[in-house]
């Protein structure tokens, strides 16, 4: 049995605009039944680096916001804190950053939250029949709200090949150690150079895995459970992840997230991906490269396994942009996601994600 992905083209005209096609492409999809009234609707998106443009423009956010308003439901934007020292690391300064790329509420329609608390450690462990974790570290609000809907911004990624809804809900869902778990499986590291010895970090941990010694920090590795808060109590970012897992095996784990950020939440999800501005990379650097290819369209699914392979065929489907970062597979029909990262095995994720029995890659593609 194959699953639907809708698909809206970026064409537009004076009967129709492209702020109208994003809500049919919700009620081909069956938003009315998906958002009950009242509902507290989890809008989970990517509020975007500072300095980074192809995060999805606010005003299609708010658009998708109207359309849960209008079936009664009670939508909330949301994100989670990131891993790694930057401008998003805790609330206060993620939030800001929402604001000052866009997500106002002035412009969305919707109030911010951040799903995993102030410091990216407020969260639920839900159980996992998974065939590397047996329990995922998911955001609070994500597991508190009463229907979800991920929207994406579509692209290439330097450890997942792509990153489209799974990486959303998977990595996205997830609290600060559950990135931890899913990027790293050693303790944090110390930079001694960037290290002033103040104590921070030792305050903040609650398992006695850190002493100054000669007036820097170290991190005993027996005893740190990485829950990473020390990354977040740094001031001076001299504490940050060892980035050692590989790449298929962070995907494995990534759809195991994604499984559990859906957990309970039975016919109460959306998917949404925008093709639009298919950087070579993350969202989450402070920049953006071209787009390796043109803007292509926005897929809507209530299978996100389905929708991320959907997607990931509409982009090699597509004429490569030369004077990018893709270096090879150009043509129709070419990978281009190896054409910019040759050795991430992208499949992976989709294959994973497919066993865990959040989706099927088999589709059907309808063009609205």
């Amino acid at each position: 049995m194959k699953s639907t992905v809708y698909f809206s083209d970026m064409r537009a005209g004076h009967k129709e605009n492209l702020f109208a096609k994003i809500g049919r492409l919700m009620e081909s999809c069956g938003v009315e039944g998906i958002v009950g009234s009242g509902d507290l609707v989890a809008v989970k998106l990517h509020f975007g680096e500072r300095g980074n443009h192809t995060f999805i423009r606010p005003v299609f956010i708010r658009r998708i916001v109207e359309e849960i308003k209008r079936v009664s439901g009670k939508p909330f934007l949301t994100d989670s804190s990131t891993l790694y020292p930057g401008e998003r690391k805790e609330a206060v300064s993620a939030l800001t950053c929402a604001i000052e790329n866009g997500f106002a509420y002035a412009v969305v329609g919707a109030p911010l939250i951040m799903c995993d608390g102030i410091k990216g450690q407020n969260a639920v462990m839900v159980p996992m029949q998974g065939e590397i974790l047996k329990q995922v570290s998911i955001g609070a609000e994500i597991v508190e709200a009463d229907a979800l809907v991920t929207v994406s911004h579509f692209k290439c990624h330097e450890l997942t090949g792509f990153g489209g809804a799974l990486k959303n809900l998977g990595m996205g869902c997830s609290s600060r150690a559950g990135k931890m778990q899913q990027h790293s499986t050693v303790a944090p590291k110390v930079a001694e150079k960037f290290c002033n010895g103040c104590g921070l970090c030792l305050k903040s941990c609650a398992h006695d895995a850190i002493a100054i010694i000669e007036g820097k920090a170290r991190i005993d590795a027996d005893a740190c459970v990485g829950c990473s808060r020390c990354i977040t109590a740094c001031i001076r970012k001299a504490i940050n992840i060892q980035w050692n897992e590989s790449a298929n095996l962070v995907m494995k784990k990534m759809a195991e997230y994604a499984a559990g950020a859906v957990a309970g939440k039975g016919g109460k999800t959306l998917f949404i991906n925008f093709i639009t501005q298919v950087s070579p990379a993350c969202d989450c650097y402070g920049h953006a490269d071209a787009p390796i290819v043109n803007d292509i369209g926005i897929c809507a699914s209530t299978d996100p396994v389905a929708l991320d392979q959907a997607c990931a065929d509409l982009v090699n489907a597509a004429e490569g942009n030369r004077n990018t970062a893709l270096a090879s597979g150009h043509q129709p029909g070419g990978d281009k996601f190896r054409g910019v990262h040759p050795d991430i095995d992208w499949e992976v994720q989709l294959e994973h994600g497919e066993k865990m029995g959040i989706g099927r890659r088999s589709y059907e593609l309808v063009k609205i």
